[in-house]
């Protein structure tokens, strides 16, 4: 996208009625105010920004940057202030955006201009998809300059509607997933919840802890601060039922219906009434009809009558049991049963036994796997409300680290960290934006991070976190945002970095940064064990991980006092029960052993060693998101 050919223009020409009489933009809000705050975000995406405003001149004047009045009289709405910005615009197209709106996209204009260029149109407007009704931002629009004199005749018609005059040219709808982005501060109330929900500090949540030591740092530690620091990602969107799968459920799925809708049978073989079962003799039944599965008996069988029926059919009117048909004996048209077989009431499912009308199918937060999109099916359920894709940027930090494809110079390395790193997110069913190498460098570094936290909700990076490679770095995340740096008592993969980064005191876009270590099988350990855990409470899903039980094969040397994870693999001994042994060498560069395992055996802090035959947790590999 060539940014110098958009000129961005913020909407503050209103009269700011519902904040007292004072501009919206000149409210305090962040540390500055809410006109700096979308200047902040708008600027960057476009060649040059200027302001519509029609009151209080001097102090949008104070910006720095061209401020043009309504040219239409009457206070016509932004509108107006579009107008004026499409007659002074010197560049092809002229993007806009409202100054209460402190939290929109920092690739508003990018997309845009994609989807007005793919629609050969002359206009794009946001829309986001809000209860699963799509709702139009037209303040938020990209447009042609050109299209100028069509908007003034518009206005000169008395047109006020922002949307009154699409008819006339080709309009281009881009759909945008995070809808809070757009959320605009109607009132003084608003403004003021909004500004005082200040994210807390990492010390805060530090502080927590009665003996916190970031250089010698209990792993149960490191996940509690982690876990009470992140914040779900709110926005979501309703996807069709077969694009559900492995989505987290953004609200519960209240069932319509009962399931199943009515009484019937647990079984194929006869329908009859408890009160006709003798306890004395055999029982005697003429059988008057049958009734299959969707298809119901018009009938109503009465005393000494029964009515074949088959798995899943309709209870008859007035009977209340099931006997199976290889319990009884045919004779002729009638069927005989001895005393006892059955008792009043059995093999009957009763309407709303599995579900009720009205009750929770599936809460919200859990992750849908298959046989949650075959329990919505039975609901007929079509569209399921589910959070947006978490999305992710990540990067390898080294000089050393080459590329595949690119020649392997001496001493240098392939970096196989950005692959593995890939696959686990992956499997988190995350939006992934690989960055590729970073070199070891402070400004490639910084430069690395700021363009990841424009673009994503979370940043992992693998290496740079080690005592050596971390002064620099340290200088660099305290620029940038609220970083710590940690020594935690575990093996493999003892440094830890862990914060966020980006707009951490005020709106605007920050992400959690989760800072690995460079070695091969340290990163799927720190991930697994931190960011796991992390990244799927921003999703809004709680998913543990799902430590098994197993005996130790052969002896394990431990020391108390940190946490170890050994690579194993996991089979049936010979007694059948689950048996684990590890694979060999522990080393932390071994990849090729992460690889064969199938299992990683968790050692915590207050073991020591381990003999043969001890009970043991395990992590299996297999099905892990």
């Amino acid at each position: 996208m060539n940014r110098e050919s958009i000129s961005g223009l913020l909407l503050a020409g209103g009269r700011g009625t519902r904040m007292g009489h004072v501009d919206k933009g000149l409210q305090p809000f962040g540390g500055t105010t809410m006109a700096a705050q979308v200047l902040a975000r708008l600027a960057p995406q476009v060649g040059a920004v200027a302001i519509n405003a029609n009151q209080n001149l001097d102090t949008y004047a104070a910006f720095g940057l061209p401020v043009w009045p309504d040219e239409t009289p009457g206070f016509a709405g932004p509108l107006a202030g579009l107008e004026a910005g499409l007659r002074h615009c010197a560049t092809p197209y002229l993007l806009t955006a409202p100054c209460d709106s402190p939290f929109l996209p920092a690739d508003l204009a990018a997309r845009l201009l994609a989807g007005l260029e793919r629609d050969g149109a002359d206009l794009a407007v946001a829309v986001t998809e809000e209860n699963g009704l799509r709702q139009p931002h037209p303040v938020f629009c990209l447009l042609k300059t050109s299209l100028a004199p069509l908007l003034s005749a518009y206005l000169a018609q008395g047109g006020r509607r922002m949307d009154g005059w699409y008819p006339q040219i080709k309009v281009s709808e881009v759909l945008f997933e995070d809808a809070d982005a757009f959320r605009n501060i109607n009132t003084l109330d608003e403004l003021r919840s909004l500004d005082s929900a200040r994210p807390p500090r990492l010390a805060e949540v530090a502080s927590c802890l009665s003996s916190y030591d970031p250089d010698a740092l209990p792993v149960r530690d490191a996940q509690r601060i982690i876990r009470d620091f992140v914040t779900p990602v709110r926005a979501a969107e309703q996807v069709a039922l077969r694009a559900a799968l492995g989505r987290v459920l953004a609200a519960d799925i209240v069932s319509p219906i009962n399931v199943p809708a009515h009484d019937n049978s647990a079984m194929d073989g006869y329908a009859l009434r408890g009160a006709d079962l003798l306890a004395d003799g055999p029982t005697r039944l003429a059988v008057i009809g049958t009734t299959y599965a969707g298809r119901a008996f018009e009938g109503a069988p009465q005393p000494g009558q029964c009515v074949r029926i088959m798995t899943g059919g309709v209870m008859p009117a007035g009977c209340d049991s099931v006997v199976p048909q290889e319990f009884v004996q045919e004779d002729g048209a009638a069927i005989v049963l001895a005393p006892g077989v059955i008792r009043p009431g059995d093999n009957r499912r009763f309407a709303g036994e599995d579900l009720k009308a009205g009750g929770v199918a599936l809460p919200e937060g859990k992750i849908l796997r298959p046989a949650d999109l075959g329990l919505m099916a039975s609901l007929g359920v079509a569209e399921v409300p589910v959070r947006r894709r978490l999305r992710v940027a990540f990067f390898s930090t080294g000089d050393e680290l080459r590329s595949i494809g690119q020649p392997l110079d001496e001493g240098c390395v392939y970096d196989s960290n950005r692959y593995t790193i890939y696959g686990m997110l992956q499997r988190l069913g995350c939006d992934v934006i690989d960055m590729g190498v970073v070199r070891d460098d402070p400004q490639a570094l910084e430069q690395a991070l700021v363009d990841a936290c424009e673009n994503a909700d979370a940043i992992i990076t693998s290496g740079g976190v080690s005592v050596g490679a971390a002064d620099y770095t340290r200088q660099i995340m305290a620029r940038l945002g609220d970083v710590t740096f940690w020594k935690i008592g575990m093996r493999p993969g003892r440094p830890l970095a862990f914060g966020r980064i980006g707009r951490i005191d005020g709106p605007g876009h920050s992400a959690f940064l989760f800072g690995l270590p460079g070695n091969p099988v340290a990163v799927m350990v720190s991930f697994y064990f931190f960011a796991r855990e992390a990244l799927l409470r921003m999703m809004g899903a709680d998913a543990p991980l799902p430590l098994l039980r197993a005996r130790s094969a052969a002896a394990i040397r431990k020391k108390p006092g940190r946490t170890e994870y050994q690579r194993g693999i996991l089979a049936r001994g010979a007694d059948g029960q689950p048996e684990v042994r590890i694979t060999g060498a522990q080393g932390s560069g071994i990849l090729r052993s992460m690889s064969e395992a199938n299992c990683m055996v968790v050692l915590h802090d207050e073991q020591a060693n381990v003999q043969a035959g001890d009970m043991v947790d395990v992590l299996m590999f297999e099905g892990l998101v």
